[in-house]
């Protein structure tokens, strides 16, 4: 039986394969939109919306596919969610109108969320907490990567061959991912819930709620990401203050980007070396160290691209470095609903991240600061949240 299992265990590439379909498809037509705009003769308020709509569809869907793969088990839901994702692109590709481009958009999105969920939770079932947090390092730097290259591969698509080769792109990744997916990946799920009713759905995701260490993991790697969702809503604008454009901004956020990676990466050899709980407080302490030097370049008032970009690149370095860890751990605190866990937590990191885009562009009528405190604040909440989880893990009477 264990000869059998290691034989059919799926591949970390695999698996990073289709944790990055969902956010190269969401950036990708990102640069595209204005183009997207004059083709279909609308307005950038409802091309807007399929950008939105994706963004909480991803939110809501997670949601959906916790439960659904606790039930049925992760390879149907899974080759499910890559099977709608794929048709969601074909359908935007062949899109003649802005109803059908939101149309193909939401099920690119909702077979996405599955995607996204399942990665994370067939890890967590087949390596378990401690194993999977140097495995769920190349899950984080594989969605880096591809949040990384998808504007500049989506600008460069739709200049060659306009906005709809964009989908194409997307129709392939989904398609080789289905592909693969269907032909070496098992079922993972060993327990499967015995229901799929509404009462025992909202139990199961009170069940997670009333794990005080999973709280406090989840909220940990959602404040650490917030940091970056405050950044990536505002920057534009304040590189556009500074007399740069959006080929500056672009080239200096690779710095962002790679650091992301790098700390992800550095996460799976830390694993080798140090508990999970020590890497997330490294992480996050380097994230506070990052978030205080931008702090104080902004009440210096020199803030430049340098001064702007570098200090958030340390940040999301230790983001890299915490959030592998954060997220097996909150996982692990509830092992018998494994997918609803992973669900419930992307929910909370897209829901509030979508928030953040929202209100933070607000901020910037009062200057730079304002945002550079957020900033700082989000990494001194990551700590203070990690260390209600650790104390719950450590003192397990903290649960009741």
């Amino acid at each position: 039986m264990k000869a059998d299992t290691l034989v059919r265990t799926p591949s970390i590439a695999l698996m990073a394969l289709i944790a990055m379909a969902s956010p190269m498809a969401l950036n990708l037509f990102v640069p595209a939109m204005p183009d997207a705009v004059r083709d279909l003769q609308s307005t950038v308020g409802v091309i807007q919306l399929s950008f939105t709509a994706y963004l909480f569809t991803l939110a809501f869907g997670q949601l959906l596919s916790g439960p659904l793969a606790d039930h049925f088990g992760r390879r149907p839901i899974l080759l499910g969610g890559l099977a709608l994702h794929t048709l969601g692109s074909l359908l935007a590709a062949l899109a003649p109108d802005v109803t059908l481009l939101v149309a193909g958009r939401v099920l690119q999105a909702l077979g996405g969320s599955a995607a996204m969920v399942l990665a994370r939770t067939i890890i967590i079932d087949i390596f378990g907490r401690e194993g999977a947090a140097s495995r769920m390092g190349y899950i984080v730097m594989a969605i880096a990567i591809a949040q990384a290259i998808a504007p500049t591969l989506g600008g460069y698509l739709n200049l060659w061959a306009g906005w709809n080769s964009i989908f194409y792109a997307s129709l392939c990744i989904g398609a080789i991912a289905l592909l693969v997916a269907a032909l070496s990946l098992p079922e993972t799920c060993r327990d499967k819930s015995n229901s799929l009713r509404f009462g025992p759905v909202i139990q199961r995701y009170v069940g997670v709620f009333s794990s005080r260490g999973y709280i406090g993991y989840a909220f940990s790697t959602t404040f650490i990401a917030a940091a970056f969702y405050i950044f990536v809503s505002t920057a534009p604008y304040i590189v556009d203050s500074l007399g740069g454009n959006s080929a500056t901004f672009g080239t200096w956020f690779l710095a962002v980007s790679l650091a992301f990676m790098t700390g992800s990466f550095v996460s799976t050899r830390l694993a080798r070396r140090a508990s999970s709980d020590e890497v997330i407080v490294l992480g996050n302490a380097l994230s506070l160290a990052g978030a205080i030097a931008l702090l104080a370049f902004a009440l210096g008032n020199v803030l430049s691209y340098a001064t702007l970009f570098l200090p958030m690149a340390l940040v999301t370095f230790g983001r890299g470095l915490s959030q592998p860890n954060a997220q097996s751990a909150a996982i692990s605190c509830s092992p018998t609903s494994a997918a609803t866990a992973s669900g419930l937590m992307g929910f909370i990191q897209l829901l509030t991240g979508a928030v953040i885009a929202q209100l933070m562009p607000l901020l910037l009528g009062d200057g730079v600061l304002p945002i550079a405190v957020c900033i700082c604040l989000a990494p001194l909440a990551a700590l203070g949240a990690h260390f209600y989880a650790a104390r719950c893990q450590r003192y397990p009477l903290a649960e009741a």
